[in-house]
C-alpha cells in the first residue's frame, strides 16, 4: 500500500486555514517595515504572540497523536511535544529580535525534528503542507527579525 492510499488526502479547508495563519506573520513584517514606532511595537507583540501560539499548536498535533493511541508515548513524545510551548514562552519573555529569532529557530527545528524522526508516520499531504507552512513562516520571521534588529 502506497502513502498516497493509506491516508485520507488533506482537506481543502485544513490547506487554507493553514495558509491564512501565515497572515498575521506577515501583518507583522507589514508593521516593523512601516516606520511607525507604534505599528513596531505592535507588529513585534503580534510576531511573538502568534508565533508563540503557532509553534505551540504545531507540536500539539504530536500530543493528540500520542493521546489518541496512534503514538506511543515516550519519553521523545513529550518532549517533542511540549518543548516547542516553552521555546515560545521564552520568546515572548525575551522580546524583542531576540524572541523572534528563537522562533524562528524553534520552527526550523521541529520541522527538522518532524520530518526527520515521524516523516514514515505522518501524511505525506500533511508533511507536505507542513514544508511550505514552515518555510514561509521561517523567511517571515527571519525579516522581522532583522526588522527588529535595526531598530534597536
Amino acid at each position: 500500500m502506497d502513502d498516497t492510499s493509506r491516508y485520507p488526502a488533506l482537506s481543502p479547508l485544513a490547506r487554507q486555514a493553514g495558509f491564512l495563519g501565515v497572515l498575521p506573520f506577515v501583518a507583522a513584517l507589514a508593521g516593523v517595515l512601516s516606520g511607525s514606532t507604534e505599528l513596531r511595537l505592535l507588529a513585534e507583540r503580534l510576531a511573538l504572540g502568534w508565533g508563540a501560539a503557532i509553534l505551540a499548536f504545531v507540536a500539539a498535533v504530536h500530543w493528540g497523536l500520542a493521546l489518541a493511541g496512534r503514538w506511543r508515548w515516550s519519553l521523545g513524545v513529550v518532549i517533542s511535544s511540549t518543548l516547542p510551548s516553552l521555546i515560545g514562552a521564552l520568546a515572548v519573555v525575551l522580546g524583542g529580535s531576540r524572541g523572534t529569532a528563537l522562533l524562528l529557530v524553534g520552527f526550523g527545528f521541529f520541522w527538522l525534528h518532524e520530518h526527520r524522526r515521524h516523516g514514515e508516520e505522518l501524511p505525506p499531504d500533511y508533511l507536505q503542507l507542513r514544508r511550505v507552512l514552515s518555510l514561509t513562516v521561517c523567511i517571515l520571521l527571519a525579516l522581522i527579525t532583522i526588522g527588529l534588529g535595526e531598530s534597536s
